[in-house]
């Protein structure tokens, strides 16, 4: 039996790019093992196609003017609604027209839009402070329904935008989400609140890290080069961050957390507005504000007291180094 081929289009709009490099770092599988074994043609992308100028702008006129079929749209970057919601800030190049005008239409033709990265999900660094651009996400405008298409949007399978959240995104997400979509293996009930595919918006940052231990114990690092927990002084929103960065390692063993930095959850609206110190924990009453996502603050509080109590020497001491300083006691076995 022949497997269909499923076709997918990939542009980018107001962004770094970023998210196309972390996927060209997919491994097991790789990235065009993936399209070869799921049978997706990618019929064009703005770092990996050789096509240009006349065979692209046709291309895309095809499948406007119903030529040629599109099962999956995907969009990189904010999109630009100004000024004054005409979209001329950025036009794509050798049409006239506003990349705005572009992925209405395009969206409005493909089975699956998917917006890749938070950028596209929901406006991202593009649309940080006073948003000058009007920057926005397809389906979101930080964490309002709207965006560049419409609360009401639908695509051609009955889904909304699936937001493959990220700064930037993980390959796996990406590339789970493309078989997936070739397969017709992802519905309404596997996306959660925000648009995001389940399978990796269901975990928590948090689980898997290695510093948990440390975070148990509320031995807490008090600088970047340090070991413990960074959570109460540094920022670390792992507890809150939707993502599975600690199960599933960026790049065969990497996360942010692993790499000594604070998780500073780039999977949701609005993460990137200014005033946010990346690396300092708010606090109210020297209590951290940023509790984590379903523990009542007088729970955190009465069980941090205990576990400050209770915290083991070695942790206390490891927590506040750059290097384990006092490893675990090894157990005597020879006394009876």
């Amino acid at each position: 039996m022949t497997r269909r081929k499923t076709s997918l289009l990939w542009l980018q709009s107001a962004g770094c790019g970023g998210c196309t490099m972390s996927m060209m770092c997919a491994e097991a599988p790789g990235l065009f093992d993936t399209f070869s074994n799921f049978g997706i043609d990618l019929l064009w992308h703005p770092t990996l196609s050789e096509a240009s100028a006349d065979e692209v702008t046709g291309l895309l006129a095809d499948i406007v003017d119903g030529r040629r079929s599109l099962d999956i749209l995907c969009f990189e970057g904010s999109v630009v609604r100004g000024p004054n919601g005409s979209g001329r800030y950025h036009m794509l190049a050798g049409t006239g027209r506003p990349m705005l005008d572009w992925v209405r239409q395009l969206a409005s033709r493909a089975r699956h839009t998917v917006a890749i990265g938070t950028c596209a999900a929901f406006g991202g660094i593009t649309s940080a402070g006073s948003n000058p651009a009007d920057a926005c996400g397809l389906q979101y405008d930080g964490d309002l329904e709207g965006g560049a298409l419409g609360a009401g949007f639908r695509s051609n399978a009955g889904l909304p935008v699936i937001n493959v959240a990220g700064c930037p995104t993980h390959p796996g997400w990406v590339l789970e989400t493309l078989m997936m979509l070739a397969e017709d293996g992802l519905g309404p009930a596997d996306l959660d609140r925000f648009g995001r595919p389940r399978f990796f918006a269901d975990h928590l940052v948090h689980h898997g890290c290695s510093r948990n231990e440390f975070y148990e114990f509320k031995a807490s690092a008090e600088q970047l080069s340090e070991l413990g927990c960074m959570m109460e002084h540094l920022g670390c929103l792992g507890t809150q961050a939707h993502a599975d960065c600690n199960t599933r390692p960026w790049n065969g063993g990497g996360s942010c957390t692993n790499g000594g930095y604070p998780c500073i959850n780039c999977t949701a609206p609005e993460f990137e507005e200014p005033g946010r110190s990346f690396t300092e924990t708010p606090k109210f009453g020297g209590v951290p504000i940023g509790l984590p996502t379903d523990m009542p603050k007088a729970w955190f509080i009465a069980l941090a007291s205990l576990s400050k109590a209770a915290t083991p020497n070695r942790l206390r001491v490891n927590a506040r180094a750059d290097r384990i300083v006092q490893p675990p006691a090894v157990k005597d076995t020879t006394r009876r």
